[in-house]
């Protein structure tokens, strides 16, 4: 079964951000479950909303055996987030196996239009989703939903940890780019790439059908990623 864990607002202007926290959480429950990744997702971009830098969210995504204790890893993770709770963060926290279409519609309208913290609170109790508020105004909890939301529907965002990909630097054949964690390397009309070398330095896959997809074009000698959100 797939666990999404979605945190966001968990960080202030000095503060690491909410990205490296979910990495640090996905490297603890890796002990007890295999990570499949973390996503980056972007939210609105707008001076009304109160985000601390690009207004960006993250998703854990971990597969469990049928029966593991949904509210048990909730709690896990509110534990770890609280341990390294940020002053004047706001962070909220989210976690869901099957998720609804109606949470991923959420989502994508958090990526364009203002959504209140009662929209989110309502929807998640409608579906029986464990959303929490884990200290200042809670804010959090709207881009933790839109989170889980959108990495439910396999086609937002970009990982920021998938496999050993982080350990890659410099130039690297497809072969070697694959067997790090990426599913596929490809061309932005769809091309599948096989041949020739990827800057791997800050390689961040599309999440795509619900894979890790590195997007490339061809630069002189090499193949050149694209971050997608």
């Amino acid at each position: 079964m797939i666990y999404f864990i979605g945190m966001d607002d968990t960080d202030n202007a000095e503060s690491r951000g909410t990205g490296h926290l979910a990495r640090q959480v996905a490297a603890c429950l890796s002990n007890e479950f295999k990570v499949i990744g973390v996503v980056r997702h972007q939210l609105f971009f707008d001076p009304r909303v109160p985000y601390t830098k690009n207004n960006s969210s993250a998703t854990i995504i971990i597969e469990a055996e049928n029966g593991t204790d949904l509210e048990a890893v909730f709690r896990y993770v509110k534990g770890c987030m609280l341990a390294d709770f940020q002053p004047g963060s706001d962070p909220g926290l989210c976690v869901a196996a099957g998720v609804p279409e109606e949470v991923t519609l959420f989502g994508r309208r958090t990526q364009k239009e203002l959504v209140t913290q009662e929209e989110a609170r309502q929807l998640a109790s409608k579906h029986g989703i464990l959303l929490e508020g884990l200290g200042g105004t809670e804010g959090g909890v709207i881009g933790a939903l839109a989170s889980v939301g959108l990495s439910a529907s396999g086609e937002d965002g970009r990982y920021v940890l998938v496999g050993n990909m982080r350990e890659l630097t410099g130039l690297h054949p497809v072969e070697m780019v694959m067997a790090s964690g990426v599913d596929h390397v490809q061309t932005p009309d769809g091309q599948m790439v096989t041949q020739g070398k990827v800057l791997t330095t800050k390689l961040r896959p599309a999440r795509r059908g619900g894979k890790a997809v590195a997007v490339v074009q061809w630069n002189e000698d090499h193949w050149q990623p694209l971050k997608l959100d």
